[in-house]
């Protein structure tokens, strides 16, 4: 995938926003390292199995989602920017194909995430949301973190 023209995205985009009772440096280490991403990554009922994780611009990210139903999800993902603990940037080079960017904002002790996927076409974007439920997907990992940060609270790892 060619990375989008910096023009109006938002025909081709998936926008979901939240805050975390948490202080950014802890939810972008939770949203970068394995051990973390291991007990919250992927929507409801969804475990991940990480091969490779080479946490660096150009490094790459390859994992397999493993879905309640029993089927699995290759992806894999290349790192473009790391702004610790502001901004990640990166490419989901497997199908289907997005930018991801994700900012953490700090906001009195509490963390405004936002993650914006990009996609090539609108109709890239609209099937992915149909055959794969991105949108609620997408929220469901984020709630799964929001628990997760809480554990990370009472017992930092």
């Amino acid at each position: 995938m060619r990375d989008p023209a910096p023009s109006n995205t938002s025909d081709r985009e998936i926008v979901v926003m939240r805050v975390f009772d948490s202080p950014r440096a802890l939810v972008f280490k939770a949203w970068t390292d394995p051990k973390h991403l291991a007990h919250w990554w992927g929507p409801n009922g969804f475990s991940i199995t990480t091969y490779e994780m080479e946490f660096k611009p150009g490094g790459v990210w390859r994992f397999v989602m493993h879905g309640p139903d029993g089927r699995d999800y290759q992806n894999k993902i290349v790192y473009v920017e790391i702004a610790e603990p502001e901004r990640l940037v990166y490419m989901h080079v497997s199908e289907p194909q997005f930018k991801m960017t994700v900012t953490f904002a700090d906001d009195g002790g509490q963390t405004r995430l936002t993650a914006r996927m990009v996609f090539e076409s609108a109709a890239i974007r609209d099937r992915t949301v149909k055959a794969f439920g991105a949108v609620e997907g997408l929220k469901q990992t984020l709630g799964r973190l929001a628990e997760h940060m809480a554990h990370m609270k009472e017992s930092p790892r």
